[in-house]
């Protein structure tokens, strides 16, 4: 049988019992198809042209030069919005992580059995996790003025919606069992979910916080591109005066905290597995 005969043409199983069954069509050539025209589709929208991309790729290559060596003696100038940077990532990861326990109990199909309360949690973490952290952060300088403070806000509404989704999709999976007894002995849902409900999710909870931490260390070091604060006050400072130097510094000092954090926060999750 040929390629197109395996693909395309139905096949006849014989099952023990004697019946035969036909196995349809592989909807793969559909689907093939469907994410070429997509493909093709998206080139033409972006206007991607691989001609450029080759020809300009070594100027990648030109500027990273430009970074090695890094300027050792700047490195005083960074400690100060590198510590900013984790303060931010800290408190805002914190913050957003302790606020989003009640929504996302309320957001929990197992624990509130009114249809228009849950949507509605839902609904509002869908809406806050859309919202890019740059755009958060631009709205809150405007708010707070420009600094650390408008950085925080930003990475505690963007931990706020992430932990949120994760937190009540854990309580969906827990064993209602206690929490229902509890329940029956007269305990408000409050308190039947402090009790039994989050002693079930703590451990994954602490370690999806972690993670989050782990990444807004990395997001809070663009947020100064809309002057909230950080290390990427600095950033776009050097890389618009063209000082690359500078600017290989400043990322080799992110790597290594972002290391050393991830380490950590690595050896701390598993212990809570």
């Amino acid at each position: 049988m040929s390629l197109y005969d395996r693909i395309f043409l139905p096949k006849t199983l014989t099952l023990p019992n004697g019946k035969q069954v036909k196995k349809p069509r592989s909807r793969a050539p559909l689907i093939a198809a469907i994410f070429l025209g997509m493909t093709a589709v998206s080139v033409e929208v972006t206007g991607f042209d691989m001609a450029v991309l080759v020809s300009r790729i070594k100027e990648f290559f030109v500027i990273l030069g430009d970074m090695i060596p890094p300027r050792w003696d700047y490195m005083p100038q960074i400690w100060k919005p590198l510590f900013d940077t984790i303060k931010m990532s800290l408190l805002g990861s914190f913050i957003g992580s302790v606020l989003v326990v009640p929504f996302a109990m309320l957001a929990s199909t197992n624990i509130i059995h009114s249809r228009i309360v849950v949507a509605s949690m839902r609904l509002l973490l869908s809406i806050i996790r859309t919202l890019p952290t740059l755009v958060s952060a631009l709205i809150a300088t405007y708010i707070f003025g420009l600094g650390t403070l408008a950085g925080t806000t930003a990475i505690a509404v963007f931990t706020f919606a992430y932990i949120g989704k994760i937190l009540y999709e854990e309580i969906e999976t827990v064993d209602m069992g206690p929490f229902e007894a509890m329940e029956a002995m007269g305990a408000t849902k409050a308190r039947a979910f402090i009790s039994a409900i989050v002693p079930q999710v703590l451990p994954s909870y602490l370690s999806n916080c972690l993670f989050c931490f782990e990444g807004n260390v990395r997001y809070a070091s663009i947020l100064g591109y809309v002057g909230a604060g950080g290390l990427g006050l600095i950033l776009n400072e050097k890389i618009g005066w063209r000082e690359y130097a500078s600017v290989g510094m400043i990322l080799l000092a992110l790597f290594v905290t972002v290391f050393i954090i991830e380490t950590i926060s690595r050896a701390a999750r598993k212990r809570l597995v």
